[in-house]
């Protein structure tokens, strides 16, 4: 399988297993799920010059702001993906292990604790957010998480693609 492929496989596998578990936490914990929404406001503002934000909620809204959002929120798992293989090299893409992919989801919970959170008015790690400590311990787990399944993602992709050289 092209380089280009299992990454962009992996980074929308891993991306999805975020999403089912969002929506799980929600089911379970009662948090309420990313507004990407707001994501595509803060990037459609940072189109026309505005890094920063009081509060994106209450920034004016842009157009095709949720599908704007959505995408983003697909594309940046790619990158972390691109970021994993890019690191971790040849050898990790032909047989996957968890330590790589875990040390990059963790180290992904960078973007939303010093870009995100400080852009769109949270602060620094949440610090605005009420409670921080439950802000910055949900992106630490969802990170987390986010690790494991770039692990998981690569592993299914390369034995699917292994299968499919066996069977070919």
């Amino acid at each position: 399988m092209d380089a280009a492929i299992f990454t962009v496989i992996t980074g929308i596998g891993a991306t999805w297993a975020i999403d089912l578990w969002v929506i799980g936490r929600r089911r379970l914990f009662a948090t309420p799920l990313p507004r990407y929404d707001l994501v595509g406001r803060w990037i459609g503002h940072l189109a026309r010059g505005r890094l920063r934000h009081d509060a994106i909620d209450r920034s004016s809204p842009v157009g095709g702001e949720r599908a704007i959002g959505w995408i983003a929120h697909y594309a940046v798992g790619i990158a972390f993906a691109a970021v994993l293989t890019g690191v971790a090299g040849h050898a990790w893409t032909a047989h996957p292990t968890p330590a790589p992919a875990l040390l990059v989801g963790i180290g992904t919970v960078a973007a939303p604790w010093l870009v995100m959170q400080p852009a769109m008015g949270a602060g620094v790690a949440a610090r605005r957010s009420r409670p921080p400590g439950a802000a910055r311990l949900q992106s630490l787990v969802t990170h987390t998480l986010f690790g494991a399944a770039l692990y998981a993602a690569a592993w299914l992709a390369r034995s699917v693609d292994l299968y499919r050289a066996s069977a070919g």
